[in-house]
């Protein structure tokens, strides 16, 4: 190592420090999410009513006309939900579910029965008619009935045309009608409470215009179902939908993560004990369907997994990760690998670089992996997962031999891979470009970036002093980026610490191509002969 009187001194100083602090962050990040969290506990684990959707298998979805659920699977989801719920909404007729009136009568369940409304008048009264048929089938299963959800808010029907809907139900069944929509569309349209038996609302913190923190969602609820009330006097009002995703794209301060479902839950069945509301809950199980509208986080609202587990307990410490060793085994992996690819025969200096930068490096992509079971949907999406961490480990692996040779004082005469690094810009901006324009369901994919921007940011700070200036594109794509991850900060209020997180991605990759350029413009020295 040089003395400290070297030139060389100090950035190998601070080239050390990066890779101990990316290998510690690593290290701590994994077992942060593997630590059991105290929680208030739920003052019952029965539930009041919770959505049951049985389109939980891979490529079920109710978008398919032709889908159909079976009586026996119906059967077999109620026989579980009847343990902890008195009782299951429905959103649609037909597809198997105009079934579970009668099914969950057999468990003691009731049922808050949905008839599916759109902007297809055919397709409406098709719905209308199965609903009005299961009604009288078993009356003395439901609840209520909800004619429609949320057409309001997709602009599918006029408030008009909806009344009539409501009226026609209403008239021939038994059971108390009702709407379901978001609050602030029963606050917009308030002449549809005379058509109703009482206001059914949703009210989602998670997904609010301003989305509020777990820790201050309980309070919002209570303050918006004060609120509504206050705008219906006289009339009762049901909470229709309410829950916390598991999993997805933070909101601002609002992150999916089982703890802060677990969270909500138990917070929000404190509060509706003490005031006695009517509520549902939003869902009983995962719905994978949901990813192709919502994105990740579309399919991680329910309480039990896609395969019927539940996902937390409802009294005691709950765990965000329990399987988090494993993203501490892929760190010791990623190590071993550098190092025996990166060169096992180095000095000492050499092999703690390569063993810290693989641990980083393999700690990293295993989060990736983790966000890619969550997300990927099919092939196609797992294919351009898998070569896009391929191609980062590659380039982390490339970029971990030269730090660990320019460690071990051998002279390399420029920073290496700068075609890569300029395929890396394109991929950022273009990631940035998505985010900008149209992120409200996109993830920040920070394992997957993390290895190339890190180990390019080392590698330009151990590289010798720039004497040829990067080509405009690369200095273009390095200003767009930058500007673009400064916009999502905005976006998010500067209240979202994974775009803070993308942002410092952006800086880390972006800054040594402006601050090379910089360099060279002072000298007076522009030819642009590489990327």
């Amino acid at each position: 190592m040089p003395s400290p009187s070297s030139p060389r001194y100090r950035p190998q100083v601070f080239a050390w420090l990066g890779l101990l602090l990316a290998a510690l962050a690593i290290a701590a990040g994994w077992w942060v999410e593997g630590r059991p969290v105290a929680l208030p506990d739920a003052p019952s684990a029965r539930i009041s009513c919770v959505s049951y959707a049985p389109f939980r298998q891979a490529g079920e979805t109710p978008l398919d006309p032709h889908a159909f659920i079976s009586p026996e699977r119906i059967d077999a989801d109620l026989r579980v939900l009847s343990q902890r719920f008195d009782c299951v909404r429905t959103y649609s007729q037909g597809q198997g579910l105009s079934a579970v009136p009668r099914i969950a009568a057999r468990h003691g369940m009731k049922v808050l029965m949905g008839i599916w409304l759109g902007a297809d008048p055919q397709a409406n009264a098709e719905q209308v008619r199965l609903g009005i048929a299961a009604a009288r089938e078993t009356p003395q299963a439901l609840r209520g009935v909800v004619v429609g959800n949320e057409v309001l808010l997709r602009g599918e029907l006029s408030a008009t045309a909806l009344a009539g809907y409501v009226r026609q139900v209403r008239d021939a069944v038994d059971a108390p009608v009702t709407y379901a929509d978001v609050w602030e569309f029963w606050l917009r349209y308030p002449q549809m409470a005379a058509a109703v038996d009482f206001i059914t609302i949703h009210i989602l913190p998670y997904w609010e215009d301003k989305p509020v923190a777990p820790e201050r969602a309980v309070r919002h609820v209570a303050e918006v179902y004060a609120r509504v009330q206050q705008a219906f006097p006289g009339r009762r009002v049901m909470i229709g939908e309410t829950g916390w995703p598991s999993a997805g794209r933070p909101r601002q301060q609002a992150a999916a993560s089982v703890v802060n479902e677990a969270r909500y839950l138990r917070e929000f069945l404190g509060y509706a004990a003490t005031v006695n509301l009517p509520y549902n809950v939003i869902e009983a199980f995962d719905q994978p369907w949901k990813r192709a509208q919502e994105g990740t986080v579309g399919g991680y609202w329910g309480i039990y997994d896609a395969q019927a587990r539940a996902k937390f307990p409802m009294q005691g410490p709950v765990v965000e990760e329990p399987r988090w060793w494993l993203g501490e085994a892929a760190a010791g992996v990623g190590a071993l690998l550098f190092v025996l690819i990166g060169g096992w025969r180095r000095r000492w200096r050499g092999r703690v670089a390569l063993v810290l930068a693989g641990w980083a490096s393999g700690g990293a992509l295993a989060w990736q992996a983790r966000q890619m079971i969550y997300a990927c949907r099919d092939a196609w999406e797992w294919s351009l997962s898998i070569i896009a961490c391929l191609g980062a480990l590659a380039t982390a692996l490339w970029l971990a031999r030269w730090i660990a040779a320019r460690l071990d004082g051998e002279a390399r005469a420029e920073l290496p891979m700068l075609p890569v690094r300029f395929g890396w810009l394109f991929a950022l901006a273009f990631y940035g470009l998505l985010l900008v324009f149209d992120g409200r369901y996109r993830d920040f994919p920070l394992g997957l970036f993390a290895l190339p921007c890190a180990g390019f940011a080392l590698a330009a700070w151990l590289g010798p002093r720039a004497t040829v200036a990067p080509l405009p594109e690369a200095r273009f794509l390095a200003v767009a980026l930058l500007v673009l991850a400064a916009i999502v900060v905005v976006q998010e209020r500067g209240l979202n610490p994974a775009s803070w997180l993308w942002l410092g991605l952006n800086l880390l990759l972006a800054a040594p191509v402006l601050l090379r350029w910089w360099r060279v413009a002072r000298s007076r020295d522009l030819p642009a002969q590489q990327a």
